[in-house]
């Protein structure tokens, strides 16, 4: 490539060489005037920017041997389609190609023995070696693409079944705690004096306060939510708890609020073996749940046995599992239906589940007008939470049963156990008690086929029309079931409550969601450091 300048300076010609001589390639004329110094400098400096540019394209054209091509319009012509891609189709063709033999693969058989790498890199290596066309690459990306499916859906349901068993077991330093509750029972008489002191038993009965009633046979969570209750009340020493365990937690359960007292409030430990009321002949039905075999079996047996995981999703196999929790053939889970005759002398009771912490006053809930109602709680069928908020009957029933179809609305809103409030009174008046045992007796003799999980299908009924709604800022449920809770609303809510499998107290509780929980338990607390609560 060169460059010319003429005798008078008025042209300027760049030239490249070729076979046949020079091709002029760019020829600047110049005025006839004079030219400044200053002029020439600066139009050599734009020449020089521009003759790479030149020699690139010059190269091209000799390369692709269109060197008679003497001008800039024969060369757009040439190598404008190139730079826009539209020259040459051959790329787009192989595309298709591609997509034509994968689309055939799809849908033949994949051939017997075809070896499947592990791994990418293997599937490299495989093809270098072997020379794969483009059929058997296809095939053996394709077999890759099953197995790493069926890999990933195995796991996930082994996860699912772990977290199952996870939630359904006693966490080593839960069941320490109690262990040493229970003995430190025998040894302390601190641990055994009285639960409240005489002077206060008449607080018991006494309707002008606040009663909260809470059975649990776990200590840590209970702990957790009689702390709160009382953290957070304007007027605690208007409290007065009524804790109900199980036999043998009785005594670790009565150890903890003896040597922990939560004054001003009051706090009342009793074991269900202390209820008078509680004979085989006032629930025989629950006596059924908790010794018929077959019932037994469905809970604690294999929940993998005659299971076909082809058939379902993890979510589904998930509810399955959920509904195969133990607790839910616990007469402690159940207790909540027998309230107005376990404490025939109070008239209004806020019932509140082991897994909830609580965050705000509540004796506004006790001003509350349930209009005639009997069971204060919030509705779960107008939210967009589809996990916990947007439930309605036919979430819980199988309306394929005709005693279910014909008694029930599949589209009938839904509502929480959990935080209830309960006017006694009313309560007594009707046969709720008489409603629930009825129907779970039918589900019994239906082998379980009219709903699967645990007291709150037969509750729906039994309150059926029973039910006033309260303000959902009262109780935010959710926080056992998903991670992408909103944090904001749970700094908000009166009552927060983890129900689902990941409970705070367990390893398998969301870190971001466990805080709102442990800042209730008092980690200073001997028995709780010594049994390395929650540590990992």
């Amino acid at each position: 490539m060169q460059l010319h300048f003429s005798p008078s300076m008025r042209s300027i010609t760049i030239s490249s060489s070729s076979s046949n001589g020079f091709i002029d390639l760019m020829k600047i004329k110049v005025a006839a005037r004079h030219i400044s110094y200053r002029t020439l400098f600066h139009t050599i400096l734009i020449l020089a920017f521009l003759l790479p540019f030149v020699f690139i394209l010059t190269a091209v054209v000799t390369l692709e041997g269109v060197n008679k091509c003497s001008s800039f319009d024969c060369l757009g012509r040439r190598l404008g389609p190139r730079f826009l891609s539209r020259g040459d189709d051959s790329g787009q063709r192989q595309v298709r190609d591609l997509y034509k033999i994968l689309h055939q693969v799809n849908t033949e058989e994949i051939p017997h023995g075809l070896k499947v790498p592990d791994s990418f890199s293997h599937l490299v290596s495989d093809m270098k070696n072997n020379q794969y066309d483009a059929r058997t690459f296809a095939f053996v990306l394709r077999a890759m693409m099953e197995k790493f499916e069926r890999d990933l859906r195995e796991s996930r349901f082994s996860e699912l079944m772990n977290k199952h068993f996870a939630a359904s077991s006693i966490p080593k330093g839960i069941h320490c705690l109690s262990l040493r509750l229970t003995d430190e029972y025998s040894s302390n008489a601190h641990a055994r004096k009285q639960l409240p002191p005489p002077e206060l038993l008449p607080l018991l009965s006494n309707n002008s306060y606040h009663h909260f009633i809470l059975s649990t046979d776990n200590i840590l969570a209970a702990s957790v939510v009689v702390t709160s209750t009382v953290q957070s009340s304007l007027k605690p020493e208007k409290i007065v708890f009524h804790v109900i365990t199980d036999k043998k937690t009785y005594a670790g359960m009565h150890s903890w609020f003896a040597l922990n007292p939560v004054s001003p409030a009051i706090v009342e430990v009793k074991g269900v073996h202390q209820f008078d009321w509680l004979t085989r002949e006032n629930v025989p039905v629950l006596e059924a749940v908790e010794n018929h075999n077959g019932i037994r079996d469905y809970y604690h047996g294999n929940h993998v046995a005659g299971a076909n995981l082809s058939d379902t999703t993890p979510r589904r196999f998930a509810s399955k599992l959920q509904a195969r929790s133990p607790k839910y053939i616990s007469l402690l889970n159940h207790l909540r239906i027998y309230i107005p005759e376990l404490f025939p002398n109070l008239d209004k009771v806020v019932f509140l589940d082991d897994d909830v912490v609580i965050q705000r006053d509540l004796s506004p809930l006790w001003e509350i007008n349930l209009g005639g109602k009997i069971n204060g709680a919030v509705e779960t069928c107008k939210g967009d939470d589809e996990w916990v908020m947007s439930k309605h009957f036919k979430n819980y029933f199988n309306f394929s049963h005709p005693l279910i179809a014909k008694h029930l609305d599949p589209d009938e809103c839904a509502w929480a156990y959990g935080m209830n409030i309960f006017d006694l009174r009313a309560w007594r008046k009707t046969k709720i008690r008489e409603t629930y045992h009825s129907w779970l007796k039918e589900n019994l003799k239906s082998n379980l086929t009219m709903w699967k999980l645990g007291t709150l299908p037969p509750a729906l009924i039994a309150f059926k029309g029973h039910v006033h709604p309260i303000d959902p800022s009262w109780h935010m449920l959710g926080l056992g079931y998903q991670t992408n809770t909103n944090i904001e609303c749970v700094k908000k809510a009166a009552v927060i409550h983890y129900n689902g499998q990941s409970k705070p107290w367990l390893q398998i509780g969301f870190e971001h969601l466990r805080p709102f929980w442990t800042k209730y338990v008092n980690y200073s607390n001997d028995f709780i450091r010594n049994c390395h609560i929650l540590e990992s």
